[in-house]
C-alpha cells in the first residue's frame, strides 16, 4: 500500500467491516426475490436508511409497466418494485454512476432463506453475494470518500433497481436516463472467487412464442386438427440447430398440451438467445422470423411472437479499456492482483454500456455459487473491495479516465 497516497490511505482506513458485514447480514435476512413486492418495499426502505449518510437526495421510482405471456397465452402485466435512486451534486460537471441491484432469485417460496456460516468462515445466504454485498460494499465506499471530502469535486447518481434478476425490463428506460451524460460508471455484481473481474459480455434476448392450432379429437377425425405442441417442438429444434459461434439459442420451456385424446391448439415456447455482438443479434431476429414464417406456413398454425433483445453485448471500447486499467492500477497499489475475464452472462453493465458509458459491472464482493442454495459470501472481500472502490472513486475524482 506504499503508493497509496495520503488521502486515500485515510479513506481506506475509515471503512468499517463490522458494519459492512452486519448490514449484510440484516439485509440478507430479507426475501427480496423480484417478485416479493413487500419484501422488496422493505429492502428499499433499509437501502433508503443506509443511503442517508451520502449528502444527496433520495427518492424511490415507479417502474415501468411490463407485460408477460402466461401459459394461457395471454398477456398479463406483471408487478415489479420500485427503483431506489439516490442524487448527490446534480451540478457538478464531472459524474459518476453507480449501479446494483436489491431484488433476487430466490422467491418467498424458495426453500433457500436462512443465512448460516460455513468452517471456513465464508457466510451463505440468498443474496448475500448476488448482490446485498456488492451494495454494502457500495455504500461504504461512498460514505468513506464522502466523509473526506475526497469527492466534493464530482456529483452522482446511485441506481439499485427492483428487476435485475428478470431482466431489468421495467427499469432499462431508467438506467439509461441516469447513465447519460456520465464520465464512468460502477456496478457491484460479484467478483470470481479470486477477484477476477468480468470484461466483455454477450447480450441476451428472450421470446415467448404463442403457437395457437386447431383442436379435433385425436382418434376420430385428428386431420382436422392442428397440432400446436408439435408446431412448437418444431420450431424449437430449428432454432436450436441455428446456434452459430457468436449465437446461442436456447429452447427452455413449452408450456400447453392436454389430454391425450385431443389434438392441442395452444403451445407457448420459451427461448432464449445470446448473441455476442451486434451483427449476431441481426442475425438471431433474422433466423427468429424466418423459422416462425416457416413453421406457420408447414403446420398452418397461427404464430405471434413476444419479445426482444433486451441486453445488447458489452464489449471493451477504449474508454473501459483505461477504466479497467485505473480499477486494476487501484487494486495494484492495495495490494490486490485484478485480473479480467470475457463472460457469456449479463447484467445492468451491458445497458449501461449500451448508453456509451464506460463500465466496470463486478466491483461487488468475492464470493461464488450464486442462484444455488449454496451462495456464499468470503467475508474478508467486504473491506477489500470497498477500499478497491474508495480509491478508484477517490482517483476518478481527481484526474478522470485521462
Amino acid at each position: 500500500m506504499a503508493t497509496l497516497s495520503g488521502l486515500e490511505r485515510s479513506v481506506t482506513e475509515r471503512i468499517d467491516g463490522a458494519a459492512m458485514l452486519a448490514q449484510v447480514e440484516a439485509w440478507g435476512a430479507i426475501n427480496s426475490g423480484t417478485r416479493n413486492l413487500a419484501g422488496l418495499a422493505t429492502m428499499a426502505a433499509r437501502l433508503a436508511d443506509a443511503a442517508a449518510a451520502l449528502p444527496g437526495t433520495i427518492r424511490l421510482v415507479e417502474p415501468v409497466p411490463v407485460d408477460y405471456i402466461g401459459s394461457d397465452g395471454r398477456r398479463t402485466m406483471l408487478d415489479h418494485g420500485r427503483h431506489l435512486v439516490v442524487t448527490v451534486r446534480p451540478d457538478a460537471a464531472t459524474r459518476l454512476l453507480f449501479v446494483g441491484h436489491m431484488d433476487t432469485v430466490y422467491g418467498v417460496d424458495h426453500p433457500f432463506q436462512q443465512l448460516a456460516w460455513r468452517p471456513d468462515g465464508a457466510l451463505v445466504g440468498p443474496g448475500v453475494t448476488d448482490m446485498k454485498g456488492g451494495l454494502a460494499v457500495m455504500l461504504a465506499a461512498l460514505a468513506a470518500v464522502e466523509a473526506s471530502n475526497g469527492a466534493a469535486g464530482i456529483g452522482y447518481d446511485i441506481l439499485i433497481n427492483a428487476d435485475e434478476e428478470t431482466g431489468s425490463l421495467s427499469s432499462s428506460a431508467l438506467i439509461a436516463e441516469l447513465a447519460a451524460g456520465k464520465l464512468a460508471a460502477l456496478g457491484y455484481e460479484p467478483a470470481l472467487a479470486d477477484g477476477t473481474l468480468a470484461g466483455a459480455r454477450g447480450g441476451t434476448g428472450n421470446f415467448s412464442i404463442v403457437v395457437r392450432g386447431r383442436s379435433a379429437h385425436a382418434g376420430r377425425n385428428p386431420e382436422d386438427g392442428r397440432n400446436a405442441l408439435v408446431a412448437a417442438s418444431d420450431l424449437a429444434i430449428r432454432l436450436a440447430a441455428a446456434k452459430a459461434p457468436m449465437l446461442g439459442v436456447n429452447p427452455a420451456r413449452i408450456d400447453g398440451g392436454g389430454p391425450n385424446n385431443m389434438v392441442p391448439d395452444l403451445a407457448i415456447l420459451r427461448v432464449n438467445f445470446r448473441p455476442r455482438d451486434a451483427e449476431a443479434i441481426a442475425q438471431g431476429q433474422a433466423i427468429l422470423n424466418d423459422t416462425v414464417a416457416t413453421i406457420a406456413g408447414e403446420h398452418d398454425v397461427g404464430i405471434d411472437l413476444h419479445g426482444s433483445f433486451n441486453r445488447p453485448p458489452k464489449p471493451i471500447d477504449a474508454g473501459a479499456e483505461r477504466l479497467f486499467a485505473l480499477v486494476g492500477r487501484a487494486g495494484a497499489d492495495l495490494g490486490l492482483t485484478i485480473g479480467r475475464r470475457d463472460t457469456g452472462g449479463v447484467c445492468d453493465g451491458n445497458n449501461v454500456a449500451a448508453a456509451g458509458v464506460p463500465v466496470v459491472d463486478t466491483m461487488g464482493v468475492r464470493g461464488g455459487a450464486i442462484h444455488s442454495s449454496d451462495e456464499f459470501l468470503l467475508v474478508d472481500s467486504l473491506v477489500e473491495r470497498a477500499a478497491l472502490s474508495a480509491v478508484t472513486i477517490l482517483r476518478l475524482a481527481k484526474g478522470g479516465l485521462a
